[in-house]
């Protein structure tokens, strides 16, 4: 691996957005546009000419997707309880696998293979775990025999029990030392309301429960040895970060390693972080957002010593949700970029950086299909493939799988902007 690529301008990529007067949050397109199978959309993203394919629809809000490796078949969670299955472009009729979970339409979270996935087989998933009083996050794992999930095991419970189906996430990572990492959400149903109430969130900031924290396990959903807080009176020792809200990504940066993550905030101040073994991230004591009430979320709100600031933020807010560095060969000008979907913002954003490893501008596209963006994979072919829905919790089949492809050069780059602001394209 490279070196550590340093992120501390934070408040530069601020003045980018400033600059050029473009809102974090555009309108939602007026009406759903998406492709047809067979009959690919043509957009652009800044100066790189897209095909828009889709690849398989009828999904009911797909949240997580995973190549099966030595294939290009995906794995596909749908929330309201179905794991599926695409091979080519045909969504199989019959489900893979379903979770042990209450009845709902958000119970079914993340997918991911194992890192040893061609001798072992061994598929992970995350759902709502619980009765229709208390629930908290589960993980799974079986081994895939064709298209089906088999001898399927619960291998970790999270300590986030809260009467709250929402916030509970589920997004996880492999290591490249072959350990898991898992996110838990802050479980707040008093989040929403006009009376502020952070009696449930401020659990994020406690090592005694899971709530609000990045997790590390074994592949057997046990703790590693070598986590920050083994040993510590009190903590729980599956931690590995901790004071987040709701964390949507998880990933390794293909140049210096380092696990980046990702959360929705409350009113603005949704978060890209780069995490430090133990280190706090400050909810709900910090964030750049307000409470739903309008408030400040503390008497110190935008920074406190010991807790760690965002590399890039929103304000106002683009409910990130899905993340990915571009690693493949079909966007050769797009390599290391960020790439970001959004669920109110309703679109994509690229985020390349300079040689400090700063994010030099936001490239937004997409918005013209009038979705909202769950997840986003770099396939084995080099091309970038996305989740969407168009409703939150429906349990309608209006979700799916498109494809990303180039559709021709880009075009040459315009005059540099002499001014300190950069264009956004």
């Amino acid at each position: 691996m490279g070196g550590r690529i340093r992120v501390t301008a934070f408040v530069g990529f601020v003045g980018v957005a400033a600059c050029a007067a473009v809102s974090a949050q555009p309108p939602a397109a007026p009406t759903v546009n998406m492709p047809k199978a067979g009959a690919p959309l043509t957009l652009r993203a800044g100066r790189q000419q897209l095909n828009v394919a889709l690849v398989a629809d009828g999904l009911a809000g797909p949240w997580d997707i995973v190549f099966i490796p030595g294939t290009t078949n995906l794995l596909v969670s749908e929330s309201p309880g179905r794991l599926r299955m695409i091979q080519g472009r045909e969504l199989l009729p019959d489900p893979v696998w379903t979770p042990p979970s209450p009845a709902g339409n958000d119970i079914l979270h993340g997918v991911v293979v194992h890192p040893d996935f061609a001798t072992n087989k061994l598929v992970y998933v995350t759902y709502l775990k619980g009765d229709d009083k208390l629930q908290t996050l589960g993980i799974s794992r079986g081994r895939l025999e064709g298209t089906k999930l088999v001898d399927v095991k619960e291998i970790f419970v999270a300590d986030a029990w809260e009467n709250a189906r929402p916030a509970y996430t589920g997004r996880m990572e492999f290591g490249p030392d072959k350990t898991l990492y898992v996110s838990v959400g802050d479980r707040d149903r008093l989040c929403c309301g006009q009376q502020d109430d952070n009696s449930i969130r401020i659990r994020a900031q406690s090592l005694d429960n899971d709530v609000g924290k990045i997790l590390r396990l074994k592949d057997d959903g046990t703790v590693p040895a070598d986590n920050p807080f083994v040993g510590r009176a009190g903590a729980k020792p599956e931690i590995f970060t901790y004071g987040h809200r709701n964390s949507y990504g998880l990933r390794f940066h293909p140049v210096t390693g380092e696990l980046w993550q990702m959360e929705i905030g409350p009113q603005g101040g949704d978060e890209v972080n780069i995490l430090k073994p133990g280190a706090n991230y400050g909810w709900p004591l910090v964030s750049l957002g307000r409470n739903y009430s309008g408030t400040l979320v503390s008497d110190q709100a935008f920074h406190r010593d010991g807790m760690e600031d965002p590399v890039i933020f929103w304000t106002p807010q683009i409910s990130p949700a899905a993340m990915a560095f571009y690693t493949g060969d079909k966007f050769p000008q797009w390599q290391n970029s960020l790439i970001i979907g959004a669920l109110s913002g309703q679109h994509v954003e690229r985020m390349p950086f300079n040689d400090k490893g700063q994010p030099l501008r936001r490239e937004e596209f997409l918005s013209e299909l009038g979705v909202r963006f769950r997840d986003v994979e770099i396939g084995p072919d080099g091309y970038i493939y996305f989740a969407t829905e168009v409703r939150y919790g429906s349990g309608e089949p209006d979700g799916a799988v498109i494809r990303l492809e180039p559709a021709g050069d880009p075009q040459p780059a315009p005059a540099r902007n002499r001014s300190n602001c950069r264009t956004i394209e």
